[in-house]
């Protein structure tokens, strides 16, 4: 016959793994034995408004006290306190908690801001801690007070003693390796690390009525949005991540249904390129910090933000793995996505200068968060922002209509050049002179013209002002336009971009093709011939590629063109690290036929077609990259030679 029993745990074999492996950070202990003291103290306010309990006089707050003498730490409550029978099945008992049995009796009353666990939360100060000792006393009328004590291992101590104020106080006896917690800079820092925001006032070596608090008992995300003013959302951003610098705007969050949620995201302004990497988005369950940058909570890209969240609805203690199934968490992580969507979209709308004043600031969190969610993507679409070559911000719509408009401006509208489309309004001029064309319909033209299929606009873009200023003298000089690209997610975002609008954008590097705007036309095949076989027999580089345009601009000798797709693709496998895919097989010189120097090329001797063909190739290499060690040797000699001849 089967026979069932209860699994046992022994505390001897079980509290050496509670010491090491509780939580990953031992200073955690901390926030569990003040959180417990909230706890109580809260427990207590509750049970004195159900009438259950009398109110005294005396401050609700959490004192902490250090002795290096004793080596000890202390925190002590005023809250509801222990008898010996709560003592053995709250502290003895480790699978038991307080705050889940008082909701269990106390939740149609409205329990919910009880957030300790007084079972494993209190053993956590055994990471850090030889011996503990509890003096406690219950607010029950005549309730004994109790001291209970235990160095961690299988056995404990429980006596009566002599304490004569209502409620708890934690002794921790520190471990010899463990000093620094006996240290005043060490507790105020871990204080304002997990217990910032605390809802009953925390002091340290209290002294009397005129000691400041470590603690803001009540935070600015508490409040209504429409009860702050600007002044104090910053002074609150200043106080909390220690930057001087305002921010940009922030996003108030303050809602009670579906679920509970308090905070405030701001968007910092970035100083440097560092500081792009991460923010800091601090997260707290009524008013207890749980951790920094919770992916699982707060979609990772808005880790980029400065910002408070408060959930009572996560819990204070739970694995990462729970917080990813749990469907409540995946509502709060997207009704946060949506108000920083509707954040940007407002501003963009109604305050078009502060957006744009701030787009290099904002940008990489907004591209990034378009690329790791579709959703967001949808949302901000439209508001996405590039600055062109003159510094003016458009969306990419506009761009291109801006594009459009020019062109068609510079267009002759009688007569088509031959091989393009005719104008609608030449065609329809055509038609009423023409009888046999009498019948054909202005629908039929229009189903034709519809047939056609739309070629995506071919937008150009700027990776490096400086490093490209020759592309963009050229560019300018033929009228033409180009978007600024130069942040490290760019490359990304403009892939991510022809993935989702295929049909509407191309994007070509402002060096990656020769624009038919730059063109004067056709220069002589033959001539042109003779030079490219002129320029690769005098290069030193035997591998490059040569070809001749004649530029409408003559100041440029060449440039380097490299194909779009090609350095793409190079570009991706330097960043994972992958080899075999080296864009510079794919370089072409482009020389300039229209330059007086490329010009006169074919008319100098063959010593001199190589220092000239060389010092052009040379120039052209350092507007695409740097020159390799044997190449900048050779430019400098050729260079000073240049120089020792014209002082000649």
């Amino acid at each position: 016959m089967a026979k069932q029993g209860n699994i046992r745990i022994s505390s001897e074999n079980m509290m050496p793994i509670i010491k090491k492996w509780l939580y990953s950070d031992k200073d955690i202990f901390l926030r569990e034995i003040v959180a417990n003291g909230v706890d109580a103290i809260t427990k207590f306010k509750k049970l004195v408004d159900l009438g259950e309990a009398a109110a005294d006089d005396a401050e609700y707050c959490i004192k902490i006290s250090i002795d290096k003498d004793a080596g000890t730490l202390s925190v002590e409550d005023n809250g509801i306190g222990m008898d010996e029978e709560e003592v053995e099945k709250y502290i003895t008992q480790i699978a038991f908690s307080g705050a889940a049995d008082f909701l269990e009796k106390y939740e149609k009353a409205g329990g919910e801001g009880i957030i300790g666990h007084f079972g494993l939360g209190f053993y956590s100060a055994y990471m850090v801690s030889e011996n503990i000792e509890i003096y406690t006393r219950s607010y029950r009328e005549g309730a004994a007070a109790v001291r209970w004590e235990s160095d961690g291992e299988s056995t404990y101590t429980i006596e009566a003693c002599d304490r004569q104020e209502r409620g708890t106080k934690i002794v921790m006896h520190i471990a010899k390796e463990e000093k620094e917690f006996l240290e005043e800079g060490t507790i105020r820092s871990l204080v304002e690390k997990y217990c910032a925001f605390m809802p009953y006032n925390i002091y340290l070596n209290f002294q009397g009525k005129d000691d400041k608090p470590l603690n803001d008992t009540q935070p600015l995300y508490l409040k209504s949005p429409k009860d702050c003013t600007d002044e104090e959302y910053r002074e609150f951003y200043r106080k909390t991540f220690h930057d001087y610098h305002d921010p940009l705007f922030w996003i108030h969050l303050n809602m009670d249904y579906p679920f509970r949620l308090k905070g405030i995201l701001y968007f910092p302004k970035v100083k440097s390129k560092v500081e792009l990497e991460r923010g800091k988005v601090k997260l707290y369950c009524n008013q207890v910090f749980i951790a920094d940058n919770i992916k699982e909570v707060i979609p990772e890209y808005l880790m980029l933000l400065n910002g408070v969240i408060d959930c009572p609805d996560i819990p204070l203690n739970v694995s990462r793995s729970f917080l990813q199934n749990d469907r409540q968490v995946q509502k709060i992580s997207k009704h946060i996505t949506k108000k920083v969507a509707d954040k940007l979209t407002g501003l963009y709308k109604t305050d078009r200068e502060k957006f744009e004043n701030s787009w290099n600031d904002i940008s990489v969190f907004i591209k990034l968060g378009c690329i790791k969610d579709e959703d967001f993507y949808s949302k901000v679409k439209d508001i996405i922002v590039f600055k062109d070559l003159n510094g003016k911000y458009q969306t990419l719509a506009d761009f291109v209509a801006e594009k459009s408009a020019e062109k068609e401006d510079g267009e002759k509208p009688a007569e088509a050049a031959e091989g393009e489309e005719k104008p609608a309004a030449a065609e329809a001029a055509e038609g009423e002179a023409k009888p046999e064309n009498a019948g054909q319909s202005a629908e039929n033209a229009e189903e034709k013209k519809e047939e056609k299929p739309k070629q995506p606009a071919t937008v150009y873009y700027v990776s490096d002002e400086v490093g490209q200023a020759q592309y963009i003298s050229m560019f300018r000089g033929a009228g033409l336009n180009a978007i600024v690209c130069d942040t490290f997610i760019d490359p990304h975002f403009l892939s991510y971009l022809e993935y989702k609008e295929t049909a509407s954008y191309r994007f070509l590097r402002i060096d990656a093709d020769v624009d038919a705007a730059l063109k004067a036309g056709e220069s002589n095949a033959d001539d042109d011939k003779a030079l490219v076989e002129a320029f690769k027999g005098a290069l030193k580089n035997t591998s490059i590629a040569v070809k001749a345009e004649k530029f409408k601009s003559g100041g440029i000798p060449a440039i380097i063109n490299v194909s779009e797709f090609s350095r793409r693709f190079g570009e991706m496998n330097a960043f994972y690290g992958l080899a075999g895919a080296d864009a510079d097989r794919d370089m072409t010189l482009i020389v300039n036929t229209a330059n007086p120097v490329v010009g006169s090329f074919l008319l100098l001797d063959a010593e001199k077609q190589k220092f000239v063909a060389n010092q052009i190739y040379y120039l052209a290499m350092l507007s695409y990259k740097k020159l390799s060690p044997e190449e900048m040797k050779d430019f400098s000699e050729q260079s000073v030679s240049l120089l020792q001849d014209y002082i000649k």
